[in-house]
């Protein structure tokens, strides 16, 4: 993928805020520093608004026409989760995305092998859904993504869209993402549910938010707290059933207008030759891997 010769808004204001600050400082040094500080104040916060692409373009929504929405599902998989949400888009004929982190899926290969058998697609959510990865070097930035990518690979699937943890972008996703051929994807309906720490109304606070074209981002991770389960069941069902009867749910791609993902063979896993050469597979990937999944943490994700 080459990188697009079209300026970022980041570059943008960055040359426009460089050019009055040379304009400025003709007249005072201390003018000239106020569209520096405007320019540094954009960067710390236009990352956070997941929607808005200031560093790269980011795709967060579809075209309004047809009444398409799109599901996705960020930070599994997990046994908790995966298969309660499979069978409830089995049960309403729904298609998703499922936005996995690299060190669950080599966790629980059966449960990437169950999203695939059943038609659903797979994107990359990082190695190990660090909120702070934005802030980490460009090499561990860098690591991270193709790590990812080598575990999907070997599970059968090359992902062609990245979602950062939280939405969160900065200047050097992209030049990471256009190495491994991937393009930046988040959402712009979401129930601020904190990583499923608060689903009371869940349904109603995406259907209230809910907008034709829109790319809605729930979480595959259990309740945070324990005796939820059946609640959140019953949430879900009852936004899946509103969405098919009031809107035309789509995959991912198709709302999108760009591929999410390759299959690596026209059998995309193999569970028991991965299992079998699995121990050379990640042996190879063992330093970005090396600290093992705490199975109290898994899902203890913010977003």
């Amino acid at each position: 993928m080459r990188r697009s010769c079209k300026l970022s808004p980041a570059e943008i204001i960055g040359i426009i805020a460089l050019l009055l600050a040379l304009l400025l400082s003709l007249l005072s040094p201390h003018l000239a520093l106020f569209p520096l500080l405007f320019f540094l104040l954009s960067c710390l916060i236009a990352p956070f608004f997941s929607g808005y692409g200031f560093f790269l373009p980011v795709i967060s929504r579809g075209s309004p026409a047809g009444n398409q929405v799109a599901l996705t599902f960020d930070d599994g998989p997990s046994p908790l989760s995966t298969p309660i949400l499979l069978d409830l888009l089995a049960r309403h004929n729904l298609s998703a995305t499922f936005f996995v982190v690299g060190k669950l899926a080599v966790k629980y290969p059966d449960l990437i092998a169950a999203i695939l058998a059943q038609g659903h697609t797979i994107g990359n959510h990082s190695l190990r859904h660090d909120p702070l990865l934005m802030l980490r070097t460009s090499k561990t930035l860098q690591e991270d993504v193709y790590a990812t990518q080598e575990i999907l690979k070997k599970l059968g699937v090359t992902p062609l869209v990245f979602r950062p943890p939280a939405g969160i972008t900065n200047p050097r996703l992209q030049r990471v993402l256009a190495r491994e051929n991937l393009l930046a994807v988040n959402y712009s309906c979401r129930a601020m549910d904190g990583g499923n720490r608060n689903i009371r109304n869940l349904a109603g606070k995406i259907l209230q938010r809910l907008r034709p074209g829109d790319i809605i981002m729930l979480h595959d991770l259990p309740p945070q707290q324990q005796g939820l389960s059946g609640y959140w069941q019953q949430e879900l069902d009852r936004l899946f059933a509103v969405l098919k009867d009031s809107y035309q749910v789509v995959a991912l791609e198709e709302i999108i207008q760009h591929p999410v993902m390759m299959r690596e063979s026209d059998n995309p896993l193999n569970l028991g030759n991965f299992m079998d050469a699995g121990g050379a597979d990640i042996e190879i990937l063992e330093d970005a891997v090396a600290d093992p999944v705490d199975p109290a943490m898994d899902g203890q994700f913010l977003a």
